[in-house]
């Protein structure tokens, strides 16, 4: 191991060691102060010098001045001296700019030349003043890095300052034009007043020209119009409108009340009329009148011809009867009510021997309790799933029972099975998805879905409340793609 005495020194010749270029001139005469910190970081300690306010505090403190002013100043005022404002802090910009690009340019210069001349000192070191040398250059890197860096803080910082130039530009602009706008209004003004002045001078010089005995015939019209006007303030005193107006908004209040009693007698009418059709029937309808259950056509007695015999059709009525439509498909005895009939009453025609007999709802179908609230929930989201099985498919009974799942979206329904997707198509023209009509007691359970022409499947879900609200779900999803889901041959 070489030892290294106190008085070793390292003599270099000075043409050796690069010198700084001449015609490089520096903001300051003192290279900045830097420490290293913990994990070798570069610490810059604080400067002494200072270099007055930033630009951003300027222009601050010039707009506050300027909102001082504002209350005060005319409005040429104030665009006079936004001008100069905007040219000062304009002209600070620029002084401020180039000053920090020319000591950017020195720091890259110096720092440069000192890490060129650490390369040429290692060369000829050994030991432990080598990895000294070693380490300052590293420092000299960092430093390099570390000047990069704020030249980047500054070209952004360059960039939000050219920002508030253009809006301080554009501000100023605006004054001005709002110096010619209060200057074009005052202009107006002046003619106005001056063609006011002028006609009053020639209505004074008729008034003048005109005869006493016009003036007297004046005079009379206006006591005339004022006795008149007397007349028709006494006819419509206060108190009276008022007590008008509380007729009025008695009789409105009236009509009201007699319009709500009338459309309650006229459905309670209908109610009374289909249940008088009911009990001359021979057939009875069976179930709750609402989402979520099923109705049924059962004969009061032995005597009415067997179901199975007869030709069965499904009607949705208005709550009034005043018109009917076929629901298609629905030709069982049993049918089980989707969202559509929500408001509507249904009714039943049974047709045996030529001879017809109609079953009618007792009133609208209702909604189930809790399936608004609950389609709110699914809506949050952007894809709704529920697990079904299918049921049939073309058809045709399907074999296999496994659980599917059901994905309801904003854009498309897909049918899968894991990874198996066994359909998946977007809202169009040729989709169709309504409750099955007519499926034994698990109508009220199960759906019928045709994504595309050539293929249908009817799902069975896990309860009813899960499949109205997949159809609610699927309908409004359509209805924003402008397209309408409805049964087959359904009027929509």
């Amino acid at each position: 191991m070489t030892k290294i005495s106190p008085e070793f020194e390292v003599k270099m010749q000075a043409e050796e060691i690069l010198e700084v270029s001449a015609d490089v001139s520096f903001a300051s005469n003192q290279f900045p102060k830097y420490k290293l910190g913990a994990d070798n970081q570069i610490l810059e300690e604080p400067k002494e010098d200072n270099l007055g306010p930033s630009l951003k505090e300027v222009v601050e403190q010039e707009t506050v001045n300027l909102s001082e002013q504002h209350k005060r100043l005319s409005v040429r005022d104030l665009a006079s001296k936004f001008d100069k404002n905007l040219a000062a802090a304009a002209a600070k910009l620029s002084d401020e700019a180039k000053l920090r690009e020319v000591a950017s340019l020195e720091g890259h210069v110096l720092l440069k030349k000192l890490r060129d001349a650490l390369e040429s000192i290692r060369g000829r070191l050994a030991g432990r003043n080598k990895e000294d040398v070693e380490k300052a250059i590293s420092m000299v890197e960092a430093l390099a890095v570390k000047l990069t860096q704020k030249e980047g803080e500054l070209i952004q910082e360059k960039f939000e300052v050219k920002k508030l130039a253009n809006f301080l530009k554009q501000a100023s602009e605006d004054a001005k034009k709002l110096v010619n706008q209060e200057k074009s209004f005052a202009c107006a003004e002046i003619e106005s007043a001056r063609l006011v002045v002028q006609r009053i001078g020639e209505a004074l010089e008729e008034e003048e020209r005109n005869s006493p005995a016009s003036k007297k015939q004046d005079v009379e019209e206006l006591i005339e119009e004022v006795q008149e006007g007397r007349r028709i303030k006494l006819l419509h005193q206060p108190s009276k409108v008022i007590d008008m107006e509380h007729e009025l908004r008695a009789l409105r209040t009236q009509i009201r009340e007699k319009s709500i009693f009338s459309v309650k007698l006229q459905k309670e009418l209908a109610i009374s009329k289909r249940d008088e059709e009911n009990k001359s029937c021979l057939y009875v309808l069976e179930g709750s009148e609402n989402l979520g259950s099923y109705l049924r056509i059962r004969p009061r007695s032995d005597k009415p011809p067997l179901l199975s015999k007869c030709s069965i059709n499904w009607y949705r009525l208005s709550s009034e009867g005043s018109w009917r439509e076929v629901i298609s498909g629905a030709n069982k005895s049993i049918y089980a009510p989707e969202p559509f009939d929500v408001g509507r009453v249904l009714q039943a025609e049974i047709v045996s021997n030529g001879q017809k007999f109609r079953v009618t709802t007792t009133g609208p179908i209702d909604t189930a309790a809790g399936l608004g609230s609950y389609v709110e929930t699914l809506l949050r989201k952007s894809n709704a799933e529920f697990n079904v099985v299918i049921s049939q498919m073309n058809g045709q009974d399907h074999p296999s029972h496994s659980v599917h799942v059901f994905h309801v979206g904003k854009m498309r329904i897909k049918l899968c099975r894991g990874w198996i997707t066994k359909a998946r198509e977007n809202y169009s023209l040729s989709m169709q998805l309504c409750g099955v009509r007519g499926d034994g007691n698990n109508a009220a359970k199960a759906l019928f879905w045709q994504p595309r022409k050539g293929l249908s499947i009817v799902l069975t879900f896990e309860s009813e409340r899960e499949r109205n609200a997949a159809i609610m779900l699927a309908r409004k999803y359509a209805l924003d793609c402008n397209v309408m889901l409805a049964g087959p041959d359904d009027q929509v």
